[in-house]
């Protein structure tokens, strides 16, 4: 059994530009339940967590600023989204599931995923990139604090973009190692520092990209040695984004997500997944792409 977080979409009217991306966190749950990979029993609906779990990664005046619409006009043009309280509680919401299914992952020692999420560009104290709070972060916050039987956590961040934000949050804490793989002229231009960065280059395709990933991944779970696991599943990888420079398949994608996961089940450990970006020009290649990593889990946790 998968458990699946799934945020309220964004309802608030967005620029025109902004709309067609956010429409894969509709239609991805509509794949998963018409073809069966998912139930409904499987789906939960977060909540924000408290106050003080947020604060464990984030800047309290950050937090208000963004919680009170406060955000300077550079603020706000530097996370790409207009403000409005909807857009903070869909933010706020998006924790709470990536907390609840860390949570869940480690009760169960399996899986859960999270529909959205994923929002690496947010840093302690602001935003950028269309990431306003990073979810990963404050779930890997919560864990180090409220878990005992988690001591060390691998964030394996997979996006085409690198988790400049992750990275800068977790630079000096030693029970968090960093690994972000990505397209080297790929935003942002300015790259923070992760425990590990891969910069592909452009043109990137399947066989490069898996036989890098099957080279890095099973040393790295033998030198951390985590307790657990964040995996950022972005599909932004694949040749038809029109953001991307990299040149993977979904074929190829999915075999990513085959390797990832498949370790991850193979060692014993638990993962949390957030979906990340995808940004091709036709929405079903973006949701199928997302479709095939819940595929996978449930294939190897079902």
């Amino acid at each position: 059994m998968l458990s699946i977080a799934f945020a309220p979409c964004y309802a608030h009217p967005l620029p025109a530009g902004h709309r067609f991306p956010m429409l894969k966190y509709e239609l991805l749950p509509e794949q998963l339940l018409r073809e069966g990979t998912a139930s409904a029993a499987d789906f939960f609906e977060p909540t924000p967590p408290p106050l003080a779990d947020v604060l464990l990664t984030h800047d309290a005046t950050y937090y208000e600023r963004l919680r009170s619409g406060q955000l300077t006009r550079q603020q706000e043009r530097a996370t790409g989204f207009p403000w409005s309280p909807a857009l903070f509680e869909r933010e706020v919401t998006i924790l709470g599931g990536t907390i609840e299914g860390a949570r869940r992952a480690l009760r169960s020692r399996g899986v859960a995923l999270n529909v959205a999420g994923g929002t690496h560009h947010a840093f302690r104290d602001r935003g950028e990139g269309f990431c306003l709070l990073n979810d990963q972060a404050v779930a890997t916050h919560w864990l180090l604090t409220h878990e005992a039987a988690v001591r060390k956590v691998l964030i394996v961040d997979l996006d085409l973009h690198q988790g400049n934000g992750t990275a800068a949050i977790f630079r000096h804490e030693p029970r968090v190692f960093t690994f972000s793989m990505h397209g080297a002229r790929n935003y942002p231009a300015r790259k923070e520092q992760s425990d590990l960065d891969l910069a592909l280059p452009d043109g990137t395709g399947d066989e490069e990209y898996l036989g890098l990933l099957a080279d890095t991944l099973p040393r790295l779970l033998e030198e951390v040695q985590p307790d657990f696991v964040f995996y950022l599943a972005g599909v932004d990888v694949l040749a038809t984004d029109k953001l991307g420079h990299l040149a993977l398949s979904r074929e190829g994608c999915r075999r990513r997500d085959e390797l990832v996961l498949g370790l991850c089940q193979r060692h014993g450990l638990p993962v949390m997944v957030c979906m990340g970006g995808g940004y091709s020009e036709r929405i079903a290649d973006i949701v199928e792409a997302h479709a095939n990593t819940f595929r996978v889990a449930a294939g190897l946790w079902g």
